[in-house]
């Protein structure tokens, strides 16, 4: 579709971005055409998806109730090979799961303009915000989808800060994922030959990000994207995701569908894993597809360390993984001083690893 030479990109972004109702209040205007800043280029669209097989490759899934033994081993070969499992088993109650997609449905469905507005902000240090694009005037393409952001930890939010909408179920559900995040990095450490206790005395649960993201029923989903083709940057990232689907995975350079399953979490190396892991564990590229049916609702929780600005740790390639026959293959870096340089780059490029490798 050619753009005409009129097209003033800067000023469509900056009235779609000052509406302050995201993509959702572009469906509840009735519109039946995509606007110009969703569309992605002709080269760059997702193919139509082909009848799949039953050897399609499917992302693991671990189930963490078998032995211990053999859930190292599972996740040492997933993150190895795919960079992405789903897990099961994991203790988080069904219900809780369920009150946190409600939540954040109702958050973008029935949350008052008032109360969106008091939260929508693109400011880098505010704890609780409401935006739709985090990368809306860096990335190539601004993507089909809304996101409530909530800092939960080092220092949790207070109870008002969080949107009526979802506050009690958003506190329910950090608490259970971090307790969660100690058992995987415990599983990650093992499964890379160090203590139990390694990764997290390095501080990489130190932080927890939930992004709740609201992707609405696209009235043209052949020209656009719910989320750019990208890596996450930091450590380890836990998606809860609805039944709608949408999530693709890039594996052997052939997108692969993260098919939900019941009760599963989807579970990714994150780029400073891979970082540290020095590419023992990959951060793969994935994206999600803009749909016709929906709302699809998502959870993402990301765990990093680069809230601390004070913290002069620096992150390289951990000195038991080194030798001779494995160098380091990456600069040393401040967490804070990685993740700036991923948000500057927007999604949907050059993978911000690629920069710091030796």
């Amino acid at each position: 579709m050619a753009v005409p030479a009129s097209y003033d990109r800067a000023t469509e972004l900056k009235a779609f971005d000052e509406t302050k109702s995201g993509v959702r209040g572009l469906i509840v205007d009735g519109i039946t055409k995509v606007p110009r800043i969703f569309l992605v280029p002709p080269e760059d669209r997702p193919a139509k998806p082909s009848t799949k097989s039953l050897e399609s490759p499917q992302v693991p899934v671990v189930d963490l109730r078998s032995s211990r033994s053999e859930v190292v081993d599972r996740i040492r070969a997933a993150c190895e090979d795919w960079g992405f499992l789903q897990i099961v088993g994991h203790g988080i109650p069904e219900i809780v799961m369920d009150a946190m997609i409600d939540g954040v449905r109702r958050f973008h469905e029935e949350a008052s303009g008032e109360e969106k507005e008091r939260l929508y902000s693109r400011e880098p240090g505010r704890a609780v915000k409401y935006h739709s694009n985090f990368d809306l005037f860096q990335g190539r393409v601004a993507n089909w989808r809304d996101t409530l952001y909530c800092q939960m930890a080092p220092k949790q939010p207070s109870s008002n800060e969080l949107p009526a909408a979802c506050r009690e179920v958003l506190l329910e559900y950090a608490e259970h994922v971090m307790k969660l995040g100690s058992t995987l990095f415990e599983l990650l450490s093992e499964s890379l030959g160090l203590m139990p206790n390694h990764l997290e005395d390095m501080d990489c649960k130190q932080g927890q990000i939930l992004l709740s993201h609201y992707y609405p029923p696209c009235p043209e989903p052949e020209i656009t994207i719910g989320t750019s083709q990208h890596s996450d940057s930091g450590f380890l990232s836990v998606l809860l995701q609805d039944q709608i689907g949408g999530l693709q995975v890039l594996h052997n350079n052939n997108w692969v569908d993260v098919t939900p399953i019941p009760s599963a979490l989807v579970i990714n190396v994150g780029d400073l894993l891979q970082l540290i892991s020095n590419d023992r564990f990959k951060s793969v590229e994935h994206r999600v597809l803009s749909q016709s049916i929906g709302p699809r609702v998502s959870v993402a929780c990301f765990f990093s360390s680069h809230f601390n600005q004070a913290s002069t740790r620096v992150y390289g390639p951990i000195k038991e993984l080194i030798s001779e026959e494995t160098p380091p293959l990456y600069k040393e870096t401040l967490v804070r001083d990685y993740v700036a340089h991923y948000y500057s780059k927007g999604l949907g490029g050059k993978s911000a690893l690629e920069d710091f490798r030796l």
